[in-house]
């Protein structure tokens, strides 16, 4: 048993990329070892900016030796199929044995194959695994890249460290060969750095500034960060994508302390944030909060921008920043600090100039800028879809009923929404959002305020994307909701009429994502929404089906099966009703009373169905019922005024207890009553009490549709 070290030393790799090239290398090294019939005891692999590196813990010295049997053809075949046969398996003809098949003497080829030195395997994945590697960008280099046949890597590759247990594993591709040696940090460390085994791999560079292991590098990133910050007497604002984008970019991190000009903190804290985040890759901080009592808590900052309503703060923006260094500085990082300085403070000057800039111009000018803009060739412009989002949510506050008009009524809520919904993509032709497009909505909120537009519009305008994703915070307030809403609409309604849908894995205008957002802004707003009024005309079937669909995926994800949602569709169209009908129907089901009358209702369906039954209308007797039959008779007349009152009032579990009580009735009328009576009066009305049974369970839902 040996471990095995595999080192691909390249230019730098890109940060995003390491995560994926990690579990592509363990991938790609597994199946080649398990084609070779061998297995490690544990694979470990690292990244650094300029390395992936790989060990396979306890692999065996060699393969086992295997035999393998070839099937060819029958006794007698052509002398041609033979040899071919022969040729292909690698036998001569004396070699091969007959066998019986199905009485048949048939050709076999046995193939005894020795085991390998492990080694050898080795040498011949390690140049398969480099020419299989999925890069999600890669580049040729040098002389050779003139020929598409030339080696890809993410960047030049320039070494291989290839070693079992002592033993160099010797390999060549594209003119790099392996061998013992590799390189430490690149400004703390001068020359090669040679590998004696897997073992001392990782300490050999950690000597030469080099840290391979990447959780290693991130908990350095990570504490250094919050360290740097605390001596500061600030607080780190946490990013976990940070940390692993900082450990990606350097072999030797040291968090350093730097600061700006507080001027720039009239700058909205989220443009600081980005800047620094994504132009810089630096953290930003806080000051702490003051304790209890009025006792210090910090450094104090002036002109700092009013805060988020959205979100909750634990202290004001700090004109400080966390970077990380890639080299532990004689001068402690000094000069290092003083060069980020002035590299954010210019990155801030941009952002300062543009947000002050944008402000000059109100957001209705900004908003004539939209008919600029093509939102989609068949749909117009941006400023086309903002008038209908428009015409949309004020139509939609007009409606009574809905929930709108009872929770915010009165001209100024209308007109709120009117004027938030005209504004609400204003800020995508600013400079700030051209800068950093993430801010769209956010800058136009901002922007709202500074212009002495009312809290309801402003809001509306920075939250009108919200819900984005699944975790993302759901809008309440009325303005909000209704812009919000019509926005999405809006963009299901129109690439639906032009039949741009969703297909499979493809969903280029994200409308899935717009029809979950809806239906969240439904469900907790409780909105009653009519969705047939809703989606008329173009493809509004289609559409009321789609939203459906995403239904039960959210649902799904909540613990709610998709045949109970299946069984109240029927003809349901507003959701927060549907979902309460489900609600209910999955907490009855669950009981044995609901086991029990869903079992008798399948049965009943069954009789109906193998008879062609489909009549549920009641006559006259023309005979004596039976007790049970009696019975059932009795229940139904009980039931179903009480099951059609209770729904009519969204009373839907009192529904339920309603039907509950046909549970006993049923399951006695099949245990004594002769549906197929030889007398055709009574199989007739016998089936139509089952029809009438099966429409009363009908009026709660669809029990054919629940699986079980």
């Amino acid at each position: 048993m040996a471990d095995f070290l595999l080192e691909l030393l390249s230019e730098e790799i890109p940060a995003r990329m390491q995560a994926k090239a990690r579990a592509d290398l363990e991938r790609l090294f597994v199946a080649q070892l398990n084609d070779a019939g061998l297995k490690a005891a544990d694979v470990i692999v690292y990244s650094t900016p300029r390395r992936l590196a790989l060990i396979a813990k306890d692999l065996p010295d060699q393969t086992e030796a295997v035999s393998e049997e070839a099937k060819g053809p029958p006794e007698g075949a052509p002398d041609q199929a033979v040899d071919g046969f022969c040729r292909k398996n690698g036998v001569t003809r004396d070699q091969l044995e007959v066998r019986d098949v199905k009485g048949r003497a048939t050709y076999f080829a046995v193939i005894n194959k020795p085991g390998r030195d492990t080694k050898d395997v080795l040498s011949e994945a390690i140049p398969a695994i480099i020419k299989a590697f999925p890069w999600p960008k890669s580049m040729r280099w040098g002389d050779a890249s003139l020929s598409t046949e030339s080696l890809r890597w993410v960047r030049p590759l320039s070494g291989i460290v290839a070693i079992l247990g002592d033993v160099l594993v010797e390999c060549e591709i594209d003119g790099v060969t392996s061998g013992y040696e590799t390189v430490g940090h690149r400004f703390h460390h001068d020359g090669v750095v040679t590998i004696g085994n897997a073992g001392d791999y990782a300490e050999k560079l950690r000597a030469c500034h080099v840290l391979v292991d990447q959780t290693e590098r991130e908990a350095i990133v990570r504490e250094g960060a919050a360290k740097a910050a605390a001596d500061g007497g600030l607080e780190l604002v946490a990013d976990e994508g940070l940390v692993i984008e900082n450990a990606g970019l350097t072999e030797w991190p040291v968090p350093l302390l730097g600061g700006f000009d507080p001027a720039f903190l009239d700058v909205p804290e989220e443009v600081i944030q980005l800047t620094a985040r994504v132009n810089q890759k630096y953290f930003i901080c806080r000051t702490p909060l003051p304790l209890a009592g009025g006792a210090g808590g910090g450094p104090e900052t002036a002109g700092h921008p009013t805060p988020n309503p959205s979100r909750k703060r634990e202290g004001n923006l700090a004109p400080n920043f966390i970077c990380t260094a890639n080299i532990d500085a004689t001068d402690g990082g000094k000069a290092i600090a003083a060069g980020n300085e002035k590299v954010l403070a210019a990155r801030l000057s941009d952002a300062k100039f543009f947000w002050e800039l944008d402000q000059k111009t109100a957001l209705e000018d900004h908003a004539k800028k939209l008919s600029n803009i093509v939102f989609h060739e068949k749909l117009g412009t941006v400023a086309d879809k903002v008038e209908r989002v428009a015409k949309l949510a004020e139509w939609l506050v007009s409606l009574e009923g809905n929930g709108f008009d009872q929770s915010s009524p009165g001209d100024t809520f209308h007109r709120e929404v009117s004027e938030a919904a005209r504004l609400c993509k204003a800020d995508l032709v600013t400079e700030m959002v051209g800068e950093f497009p993430d801010l769209q909505g956010l800058m136009g909120g901002y922007y709202a305020e500074k212009q002495g537009k009312s809290k309801a519009v402003a809001n509306a305008i920075r939250d009108h994307y919200k819900p984005v994703g699944q975790g993302d915070e759901v809008p309440t307030d009325p303005v909000t909701v209704a812009v919000s809403l019509a926005d999405k609409w809006e963009t299901l309604i129109g690439f639906f009429g032009i039949d741009e849908k969703p297909t499979g894995s493809k969903d280029p205008f994200a409308l899935r994502r717009a029809a979950l957002g809806m239906i969240r802004l439904i469900l907790t707003n409780n909105l009653r929404i009519n969705l047939y009024q809703y989606f008329a005309g173009i493809s509004g079937e289609e559409l009321i089906e789609f939203l459906h669909e995403r239904l039960k995926v959210q649902q799904r994800e909540v613990g709610v099966p998709h045949d109970l949602i299946d069984a109240v569709l029927d003809g349901e169209d507003d959701l927060v009703r549907l979902l309460a009908r489900v609600k209910a129907l999955q907490a009855f089901v669950e009981t044995s009373d609901g086991e029990n009358l869903l079992a008798g209702y399948k049965r009943a369906s069954n009789i109906l169905k193998k008879e062609k039954a489909e009549q549920s209308d009641t006559k006259p007797l023309s005979y004596t019922p039976e007790k049970a039959e009696k019975a059932l008779i009795d229940a139904l007349d009980a039931a179903q005024p009480d099951v059609t009152a209770a729904i009519e009032a969204e009373e839907f579990e009192k529904a339920m207890t309603a039907l509950a009580n046909l549970r006993a009735p049923i399951d006695q009328f099949f245990e004594d009553v002769t549906v197929n009576d030889s007398d055709a009066d009574k199989r007739e009305a016998r089936l139509a009490l089952l029809a009438r049974f099966r429409a009363a369970v009908h009026q709660v839902a669809d029990f054919s549709k629940i699986e079980g």
